[in-house]
């Protein structure tokens, strides 16, 4: 995965709470085999059931900051919720809270989970709303979110930083102590079980 030290982005107002992943991208996506290609599924019902859904605004086009009310992202462990939402463009996902499973899968991702109180989503709501061309900054090294007067702290371990300030995947963290593996099969006992490697 791509580095992640800071984006600075429009903003998307989602004055929605409670969004489960089934909403996020419904089911039936959930079929294809790749790992990208999912953003015609974003938001799909409510992007074809309401014409006023705010992705169907003109004035949003382009936004790479997602900001939703509390509890984002809760249901189903689907990790194609994070595809979709990356696929469609966004960065982060500004919110009071998430649901833990997609915070996780949106850090081994890239896409970045900003947890903010709600009354710092709602100062973000207004002003996004009032100038859609407003640039909100998500800087992970300073752990802070800015958007004009507005600044506030948010929450990330270390390890997650780390993660995303180095683009560190699964894949990338094993690979970084491939010498440990490659000593630690080389030393082990005969009688042990082996992989056999076509």
């Amino acid at each position: 995965m791509d580095a992640f030290t800071s984006h600075s982005g429009r903003g998307l107002p989602l004055r929605r709470s409670n969004v489960d992943t089934d909403q996020i991208i419904p089911a039936v996506y959930l079929k294809r085999i790749t790992k990208t290609g999912f953003e015609d599924g974003l938001f799909r019902s409510w992007r074809d059931n309401d014409p006023d859904f705010v992705l169907n605004n003109d004035r949003y086009a382009g936004a790479s900051v997602l900001i939703a009310g509390a509890e984002f992202g809760t249901g189903s462990s689907r990790e194609h919720a994070v595809w979709a939402l990356r696929d469609y463009g966004f960065r982060a996902v500004i919110a009071p809270s998430f649901g833990d499973i997609f915070r996780g899968n949106s850090l081994k991702e890239g896409l970045v989970p900003v947890e903010i109180p709600v009354t710092v989503v709602e100062e973000l709501w207004r002003a996004v709303e009032a100038d859609p061309s407003l640039t909100i900054t998500v800087d992970v090294k300073s752990r802070t979110v800015r958007a004009g007067a507005i600044s506030a702290p948010f929450p990330l371990d270390d390890f997650a930083q780390l993660r995303l300030l180095e683009g560190l995947d699964d894949i990338d963290l094993t690979l970084r102590v491939e010498s440990k593996i490659a000593s630690f099969e080389a030393d082990r006992s005969s009688f042990w079980p082996v992989v056999a490697v076509a």
